[in-house]
């Protein structure tokens, strides 16, 4: 009797570890909570991209955010999957390095002017983030943006899903996850309150470090998309 030997699943994409430990980030983000939210959820998109593209070899290569950023080249039948977990992928990525055990306190530098010159104050700003965050319906994100056009402004906007800024234009500099289970363990259905408490995790110097990067797409626009060679 003869046996199929299985090939593996070429795993190209994987799950980046946390930039500390899963307590870190404790009172305000419980450690449960980040033990669930990256090695089960971040985990899982993680398995179903890989998954995903197992059967075309020519796509394993490329980067998550590529992916996204062109889906009408993949083949219809994983569009969608793809979508879905090379969006959550690059999402989740962003928000580990979005947050630090030792952040919070208010942006100085570029980042902190724009923030200034483009919401009228920090404060404002974050107004307007935390009520945009708990104005969205379902699940999904909201994110400080650079806009490829209008001279690169910030915005604050939300996506729904797994979708992206660089899906529609802008350039990500910091985010938070709406999805529920970001915040239920701790917060219930108290998205406000998770909101409101987020803001001493905030990772100014990354913030600042991708605000400088955007400049050069902003300034020269040979490109649409000048990062989709990077992974994130």
């Amino acid at each position: 009797m003869a046996f199929e030997v299985l090939t593996p699943v070429e795993q190209n994409h994987h799950l980046p570890e946390l930039p500390y430990p899963h307590a870190a980030l404790e009172p305000y983000i419980d450690a449960r909570t980040m033990q669930l939210h990256h090695g089960e959820h971040h985990a899982r998109y993680v398995e179903e991209l890989n998954g995903a593209l197992a059967p075309f070899p020519d796509l394993q290569s490329k980067s998550a955010l590529w992916l996204l950023l062109n889906l009408r080249k993949l083949p219809a039948e994983i569009r969608v999957a793809v979508r879905a977990s090379a969006g959550g992928h690059v999402n989740h990525s962003l928000l580990w390095q979005a947050m630090s055990p030792t952040g919070g306190g208010v942006p100085v530098g570029a980042v902190g002017d724009a923030i200034a010159r483009d919401f009228g104050s920090f404060n404002q700003f974050k107004t307007r983030f935390d009520e945009a965050g708990a104005a969205l319906r379902g699940s999904g994100w909201v994110w400080l943006a650079r806009s490829l056009e209008k001279g690169g402004t910030l915005e604050v906007l939300t996506t729904t899903a797994d979708d992206h800024p660089q899906m529609h234009g802008r350039f990500p500099l910091l985010l938070n996850d709406l999805w529920e289970h970001a915040y239920y363990l701790k917060h219930e259905n108290r998205r406000s309150d998770y909101l409101a408490g987020w803001w001493p995790l905030v990772n100014w110097p990354e913030a600042a470090r991708r605000y400088e990067r955007s400049g050069h797409s902003v300034e020269g626009k040979s490109t649409r998309y000048p990062w989709t060679k990077q992974a994130f």
